[in-house]
């Protein structure tokens, strides 16, 4: 798989559009690297992953903050019920419109905030990961996290990686036999040896995760 080019010059690096792509990255990384191979012995198949971008996908990741995930299912049923899941829908709506759907006060600002930061979601598809990064940390409520992983799962980036995500940490430091979790700087640092398929080994990882974890009987 090559890397993409948009119409504007910009490179986007390889593009994760199907199952096919994350076997490629799969098997390019388990050649590589023994301990992801025996990871995928123990994980199967990867998932896929991939979610549909725009305003709605970013708007539901601010819902999902620092609350369950039943939690973060009731609200967003409420928010499609309401009709807002478009940018102009949410900044028409009311501070009071949006409180009775669930959001914190806090959440409404970041909610307002990317319905008013005119974000080109479909100029984001032919971006470079950088300039997708910096663009959407700019809006008040999104982090690097949340942009990463919209880089990955939204817009199909092969090599990106989100070395905050706690999950990973942990997969880390039980699969590569480490005596703690790897700090976010050093952990970015680590996954550069799995570039250009640091977005297959997250989902190594994340699928590790889940496998080490039932074998401990922690949910």
């Amino acid at each position: 798989m090559t890397a993409s080019v948009s119409p504007s010059g910009a490179v986007t690096g390889r593009l994760i559009r199907g199952d096919s792509c994350v076997a490629e990255g799969a098997a390019w990384l388990a050649a590589r690297e023994p301990r992801f191979a025996d990871a995928l012995a123990q994980t199967g198949p990867l998932p896929l992953r991939l979610r549909p971008d725009g305003f709605a996908q970013l708007l539901s990741a601010i819902v999902s903050q620092q609350v369950s995930v039943a939690s973060a299912a009731a609200i967003w049923a409420r928010i499609e019920a309401a009709g807002l899941t478009e940018p102009e829908r949410v900044a028409a709506a009311g501070e009071e419109a949006l409180r009775v759907v669930g959001l914190s006060r806090q959440k409404i600002r970041y909610a307002q905030a990317l319905a008013e930061a005119g974000i080109d979601y479909a100029g984001l598809r032919d971006a470079s990961t950088p300039e997708v990064i910096a663009r959407l940390t700019a809006v008040p409520g999104i982090g690097i996290w949340t942009a990463e992983v919209y880089a990955m799962f939204s817009l199909g980036r092969a090599d990106v990686f989100a070395p905050g995500d706690l999950a990973l940490q942990e997969s880390a430091r039980l699969l590569f036999g480490l005596p703690e979790r790897p700090r976010e700087r050093a952990f970015r640092v680590m996954a550069e040896a799995w570039s250009p398929w640091r977005s297959v080994a997250a989902r190594i990882l994340w699928a590790y995760y889940r496998v080490a974890k039932d074998r401990e009987g922690i949910a």
